[in-house]
């Protein structure tokens, strides 16, 4: 009976770790530039003197899905969302560079630009600051034109070019901060990443999808339950036959 419960009990863990990721993924549903996080089950089989005779269940973590998701038009000149691929380059709060799709991006009291999360956004010689201005805008290659406070129309000042870069997504990792870093260190900014401003783009998680995974998880689990309960039943007559 050993076997049957050991069996059961490795796939309702695995369950309930697949069930944790899908819940994350269902929590970020309305986070600007959330990308889904990718799991899969794999067979593990238990070698022994012999050939082996059973085989566990393991959760592999498989990446993120980097489908675009969809383009929500806000009107604010701050926001901008990726046009394809690429990502915008920020500074995690370790200082490193990491890479980001949330362009919902605002200014601090100081200046400095940087998106919801407070990471600041780089551009060609580091974070991007700003003067006092009257208008700002962003244009598709990501450069970061105002009108200082006070000004006419016609002065207008390029301030910076937010860094893009099209990563090779299958180098990148996501942190426990959200944030992408990728396994080739820096990456070099790339011309031909596109954003659109006054615009951001929403999560790709399919809230339906996540929801019926989720029952689906659930019942998985209480299966697995009900096997370790078939075994402790089957366990107890067995003992009450070997003592008849």
């Amino acid at each position: 009976m050993d076997k049957m419960v050991y069996l059961a009990m490795s796939g309702a863990r695995q369950t309930m770790l697949e069930q944790r990721t899908n819940n994350h993924n269902l929590a970020n549903v309305n986070t600007t530039g959330f990308k889904a996080q990718m799991d899969a089950f794999a067979a593990v089989p238990v070698y022994g003197p012999g050939h082996p005779d059973r085989a566990y269940t393991q959760t592999n973590h498989v990446g993120a899905s980097h489908e675009q998701g969809s383009i929500i038009r806000t009107g604010n000149p701050l926001d901008v969302a990726i046009d394809g691929d690429g990502f915008i380059a920020v500074q995690d709060i370790d200082g490193n560079e990491a890479y980001t799709r949330a362009g919902d991006l605002k200014i601090t009291a100081e200046g400095l630009l940087q998106t919801s999360n407070g990471n600041l956004v780089l551009g060609n010689g580091g974070p991007i600051s700003l003067s006092p201005y009257d208008e700002i805008s962003i244009a598709k290659d990501g450069t970061v034109t105002i009108r200082p406070l006070g000004q006419s129309q016609a002065e207008l000042a390029v301030i910076d070019r937010i860094k893009l870069v099209n990563p090779d997504t299958a180098a990148l990792t996501r942190n426990e901060r959200g944030l992408f870093v990728s396994d080739n260190g820096i990456e070099e900014p790339d011309g031909s990443v596109q954003v659109e401003s006054g615009a951001i783009e929403s999560s790709n998680v399919n809230s339906v999808n996540a929801l019926v995974t989720m029952i689906e998880l659930s019942r998985q689990f209480e299966t697995q339950v009900k096997m370790m309960k078939t075994a402790e039943e089957n366990d107890a007559a067995a003992s009450r036959l070997l003592q008849a």
